[in-house]
């Protein structure tokens, strides 16, 4: 399952996934390119798991929703690693409200990140990969599969990225990409802020819902734990029959059909 000298570009900056992603990805001996919008937590990041070793990692700053600007970072940054053998698409926003009440610019801006952002960062990327293959990891959501009261916009972005997903890897396996999502259940910094809202009574009875829920463990996975391990496999040689899959990695909370 080496990475080693793996030249990888993720998306979504500093925190979270993304940082668990950076951070193994590096440990693990490849040359990573850091693209999100929060400058100076992404090249704190960067410095530290480079400092770490015995991969290195460079930050850009880049809003994956502005087309033009990011192909041009894309471009820049694989000029720095010398190639490009792998994407992957963090960067993501969520927001809630009920159905009836969302705006036209809320269900854009979910859009503009979620789907235009992954959409549009993996076709700047194709140049570079076709050269000699490799593979894009999208990041989708296991929302788009059951319902999401709140989310509407939130789910039905996501469920664009699993449909873009399937025609990416048609389309391109005839150049040695591969195309695969992962919908991560994973407890992050977004999740703890989540949790800080909750009144006690809210979050016991949360707590209690999701070890019913979440068949191992009863509660969301860890990002470097549980995640990253399958990010390196998807990103290394050993997954090269694998494409156009969904990739849940949840507990077991909701399959894939």
């Amino acid at each position: 399952m080496t990475v080693t000298g793996k030249r990888i570009i993720v998306t979504g900056g500093s925190r979270g996934i993304s940082a668990a992603a950076i951070a193994a990805f590096t440990e693990a001996g490849a040359q990573v390119a850091v693209l999100g919008i929060s400058e100076e937590p992404g090249r704190r990041l960067a410095e530290k798991v480079s400092a770490e070793g015995p991969g290195t990692a460079t930050y850009y700053r880049a809003d994956v929703s502005d087309v033009a600007g990011t192909r041009q970072t894309l471009d820049l940054a694989v000029r720095a690693l010398g190639g490009l053998d792998a994407l992957v698409n963090v960067a993501g926003v969520e927001m809630h409200a009920p159905a009836e009440s969302l705006s036209e610019e809320d269900w854009d801006h979910v859009f503009a990140v979620n789907t235009k952002g992954t959409f549009f960062t993996t076709q700047a990327a194709l140049p570079h990969l076709k050269e000699h293959g490799g593979c894009v990891i999208n990041f989708a959501s296991d929302v788009a599969l059951v319902p999401y009261p709140n989310g509407a916009h939130y789910s039905a972005a996501k469920g664009a990225v699993h449909s873009l997903t399937r025609t990416l890897a048609a389309e391109w396996g005839g150049h040695g990409i591969r195309v695969n999502a992962v919908n991560p259940m994973m407890w992050t910094d977004g999740y703890e802020n989540y949790r800080a809202r909750m009144s006690p009574d809210e979050l016991a009875a949360h707590d209690a819902q999701q070890v019913h829920v979440i068949p191992l463990g009863g509660k969301l996975g860890d990002p470097s734990g549980d995640l990253a391990p399958v990010l390196k496999f998807l990103v290394s040689d050993d997954a090269r029959f694998i494409t156009g899959q969904i990739i849940s990695v949840n507990g077991g909370a909701v399959q894939v059909r």
